[in-house]
């Protein structure tokens, strides 16, 4: 399956309600129906937690207008898997429904996590860290780079990169940003701290304050001068300023050491994938 036809979404997969009414699956991409017994769960699914109320809200409207789309599935083993439309395979298990309308696709595992990904990434049903985990799994199992990533789900490679940042702090905090405790932009500041310990303590005062992104970008500061004053003079607040200002159009930590008007810039990466995102930057 081509990674255009994945980056254009479910749209591109499932036919529209005139080509919905025939059964015919003789090329394996028509509509038919299988028994919701037949048909397992996504083991790829990058979803981890399921809102019931939002479940419950799928569930009424299913029971008053009906399954409107079909469910993506393939074949595995005897019966079949979902690819993507789990959400609504599980409301017509609560409506016991005894058959649903599925297509059927001859996808590997790899373009089977995309689909995945894609549509719950439209439908707004992951949460940041959820989205990182699942980007984090095409890279490491099915060798794809960041460009590759942003091009098959549709977004761009910078927020690829930052969200794949993520799963460097710790645990607790990446439970903190996938409950909403803290936002993506809280998250990406305390990146700027070292040490684990300080980065959680920090994060219980932004929830504890309810601190803004700025406020908290005000605090890490605070803590990472002192740091940096050990090793030398404190930064002019210019130099400061132009540290953030190119760290932000790169997506990584940029050091500026000033020497009376001569010095180096230091741009952070963290990987060869990454290092090559930030080239494509400075040569655009």
């Amino acid at each position: 399956m081509d990674n255009k036809a994945l980056g254009k979404g479910l749209a591109a997969l499932i036919p529209q309600k005139k080509e919905m009414s025939s059964l015919d699956n003789s090329g394996g991409e028509g509509v038919l129906y299988l028994k919701t017994s037949i048909i397992k769960d996504n083991r790829l699914q990058p979803r981890q937690n399921y809102d019931e109320s939002k479940l419950a809200e799928l569930v009424a409207s299913i029971k008053e207008k009906g399954l409107l789309q079909p469910i993506l599935v393939r074949k595995a083993g005897p019966g079949y898997e979902v690819i993507a439309g789990e959400r609504r395979l599980r409301a017509a298990r609560k409506l016991n429904f005894d058959q649903v309308p599925v297509i059927v696709k001859n996808v590997t595992d790899r373009e089977a996590l995309v689909l995945a990904l894609v549509e719950n990434i439209q439908r707004e049903e992951l949460n940041p860290i959820e989205e990182a985990q699942g980007f984090k799994r095409l890279v490491d199992e099915f060798q794809f780079t960041q460009e590759a990533v942003a091009g098959s789900i549709g977004k761009d490679r910078t927020t690829v990169t930052n969200l794949l940042r993520l799963l460097r702090l710790p645990l607790e905090i990446q439970e903190q940003v996938a409950a909403d405790q803290i936002s993506v932009g809280h998250a990406r500041a305390l990146l700027s701290i070292e040490d684990p310990k300080v980065q959680k303590a920090l994060a219980k005062k932004i929830v504890a304050k309810n601190l803004s992104v700025r406020q908290t970008e005000a605090l890490v500061r605070s803590h990472v001068a002192p740091a940096k004053k050990k090793a030398g003079r404190s930064k002019d607040r210019d130099i400061q300023i132009l540290e953030e200002e190119i760290g932000r159009i790169l997506g990584t930590r940029v050091m500026v050491e000033d020497r009376k008007n001569k010095g180096r810039v230091v741009i952070e990466y963290y990987s060869l994938d990454d290092l090559d995102r930030i080239l494509g930057i400075l040569r655009k």
